[in-house]
C-alpha cells in the first residue's frame, strides 16, 4: 500500500513539473467569446485555457464541470465553432 501511494505521489509530481498542457481553445469556455494566442490563460485540471474576461477565469476555476467536458474540451466548443 505504501509503495502504490508513493508511486502515485511521484507520478503527480512528474505531471506537475511538466506544466499544464498548452491552451488550444479558440473560444472562451464560459461565454463563447473569441480568444486568440495572446489572450490570458488559466490552468484548470492541468490544462491551460484562454478566456476573454477575468470574470470568466474565476467562473471556470470555481466550477469547471459546468464548462468543460470529461476530456477537457470546452462544452461550448461545438456550438461556437472554431472561432
Amino acid at each position: 500500500m505504501i509503495v502504490s501511494a508513493s508511486l502515485a505521489l511521484l507520478a503527480s509530481i512528474a505531471i506537475a513539473q511538466q506544466g499544464p498542457k498548452p491552451a488550444e481553445n479558440t473560444v472562451c469556455p464560459v461565454v463563447g467569446g473569441k480568444v486568440c494566442e495572446t489572450s490570458e490563460t488559466i490552468t484548470v485540471r492541468g490544462r491551460a485555457y484562454r478566456y476573454c474576461r477575468p470574470p470568466c477565469a474565476r467562473k471556470l476555476e470555481k466550477n469547471p464541470d459546468k464548462y468543460l467536458n470529461q476530456d477537457g474540451s470546452p462544452k461550448n466548443g461545438k456550438k461556437c465553432g472554431k472561432g
